[in-house]
């Protein structure tokens, strides 16, 4: 693989991490009502499902599509319909309190992680990207070591954007000022995602 092609696809991938949707709104919710180690907890799980969708992209993701185009139509659906799901939960807890992260139950690792992994697996911007672009980018033959460090970058991209958004949000000033503001916030967010799946379910 060219130096160029592979600053060309991390210069992308950078691009895709920060751009706004609901793994960014998701992370820094939890970060600001869970702290830091929910937060990284998620964005290991976050870096995780794109690692996954990476790797199916070298797979062949995007022929297996051209097969059976309906496999891209269930995903996007399925991937809708969670989305809906987290901005519909969103929204139902937005009138809950900010827990006490020093006495409150926090969500165990498991479940961040699986939240974090579903989240992005349903992801439609992840879906879009690797079974078009990536694809596009990537060398036709890679060597296993290309592969390795693609996959490598990949991760360390996904997972530094996310603890990064964690870390700062879980900081007491952003944490105060998202409890001061976290009916409206929650359910501004809620109805975002909720609205950006229903788009993806009804193209």
């Amino acid at each position: 693989m060219t130096l160029t092609a592979f600053l060309t696809l991390a210069g992308l991938q950078a691009l895709i991490a920060i751009s706004p949707g609901p793994a960014g709104v998701l992370t820094i919710k939890t970060a600001a009502a869970e702290g830091a180690r929910s937060g990284l907890l998620l964005s290991l799980g976050l870096a995780l499902a794109i690692l996954i969708w990476a790797s199916g992209a070298m797979a062949g993701l995007s022929l297996l599509f051209e097969i059976a185009p309906y496999l891209q139509t269930a995903f996007r659906l399925i991937g809708a319909a969670f989305l809906i799901w987290i901005g519909l939960s969103l929204w139902r807890k937005a009138s809950e309190p900010m827990p006490d992260i020093s006495a409150a139950r926090l969500k165990s690792p498991l479940a961040l992680l699986r939240l974090g992994l579903l989240t992005n697996l349903a992801n439609p911007k992840a879906l879009a990207y690797f079974a078009a672009v990536f694809t596009g980018i990537m060398p036709t033959d890679p060597t296993i070591g290309d592969a390795t460090l693609i996959l490598a970058v990949i991760f360390a991209i996904e997972f530094t954007w996310y603890a990064a958004l964690s870390l700062v949000f879980s900081r007491p000033g952003p944490r105060r000022a998202y409890a001061h503001a976290k009916g409206w916030l929650d359910r501004a967010f809620g109805g975002m995602v909720a609205l950006l799946g229903a788009k993806i379910a009804i193209p």
